[in-house]
């Protein structure tokens, strides 16, 4: 073996010797940041399971009870629930007034927030001070929106009945909470007033990420506004109105405490919805079985749309 052969082995060698303890020490380093990370992870993991995951299992197996809320012993009855529920006028009342939400609980924040969006995202002056503006009721306690609108709906000093009777509309003026014709329309006018704010900052985010140039050379072809919009700024926020899409829907089937606030439902069942019959049967009239039973109907319904609109929006995104 000649001399540079053996300096050559010597030096892979060496190498070695040199790399092996470093791989050790990068294996024993890799090892204590999967335990650090599980030691940030489980903490989170546990509340996780704690209060989402065995509460919603539990209710999965309260559903299946005849369970009052009281007793150490809770009779199972399979699906017996489901089918009471099936027959109940109350519950399909209920349903319906859910679906009336879904409908104008999604369109009317999307139709008033876009355009703001829009016009706030193109350069409008001041347009800082508009968006902390529109803002400022999703930041309100449902509390404070149901007090202040219920003054606003006040049949006898009410701000709105004042303003009919000022531009001569007295025959519009009534208890708008009060006369099952108008209570539920009122309490989905402060909804979409309490939320349209939060779906303009989501479509300003979205209209962030398009490119501008793509808006001026639009503009120096002569595409009109309508025109810009349709081709350019619905396609490039498409992902976030999927997404508007979807909160406000599965919003709308679990909406519960701005009408519990502003008329617990009533008058009558006018303003009933699921969660709130789910409220009343299981806490006020102790069939906690039965209104489990609600809340997992409550359940299907929102993973339904939620599942659908995500699908349809990856599908989009596979298609370009």
């Amino acid at each position: 073996m000649t001399v540079a052969a053996r300096e050559v082995g010597a030096k892979s060698g060496l190498a070695r010797l040199l790399r092996l303890p470093r791989t050790r020490r990068s294996g024993r380093r890799q090892h204590a940041s999967g335990w650090l990370i599980a030691l940030f992870v489980l903490p989170a993991l546990a509340l996780y399971i704690l209060f989402m995951v065995w509460p919603f299992f539990g209710t999965v197996y309260y559903s299946l009870t005849s369970w009052d809320g009281f007793a150490p012993t809770k009779d199972f009855i399979g699906l017996n629930n489901y089918q009471v529920l099936l027959a109940d006028p109350d519950f399909w009342e209920a349903l319906s007034h859910n679906l009336i939400w879904a409908v104008v609980g999604t369109a009317a924040p999307i139709v008033i927030g876009l355009p703001l969006a829009i016009i706030l995202w193109s350069g409008t002056r001041f347009r800082l001070v508009f968006r902390s503006l529109y803002f400022v009721p999703v930041i309100l306690p449902v509390v404070v929106i149901g007090i202040i609108w219920g003054w606003i709906y006040n049949p006898l000093f009410g701000v709105l009945n004042t303003l009919l009777e000022t531009v001569g509309l007295e025959s519009w003026t009534r208890g708008w909470l009060g006369i099952p014709d108008t209570a539920l329309l009122a309490v989905l006018a402060t909804a979409v007033w309490a939320t349209f704010g939060l779906v303009v900052v989501f479509f300003l985010a979205g209209l962030q990420g398009i490119d501008l140039n793509l808006i001026d050379a639009a503009r120096v072809d002569g595409a009109n506004a309508w025109q810009r919009t349709r081709h350019i700024i619905l396609p490039g926020i498409a992902p976030i109105f999927t997404f508007v899409l979807t909160i406000t829907l599965v919003g709308a089937f679990s909406v519960f405490d701005i009408i519990y606030v502003l008329t617990r439902g009533g008058p009558g069942t006018s303003t009933e919805v699921l969660a709130g019959y789910a409220y009343k049967m299981a806490f006020s009239r102790n069939y906690a079985g039965y209104g489990s039973a609600i809340s997992m109907v409550i359940a299907i319904l929102s993973l339904t749309f939620a599942v659908v609109l995500l699908r349809y929006r990856e599908r989009r995104r596979a298609d370009g």
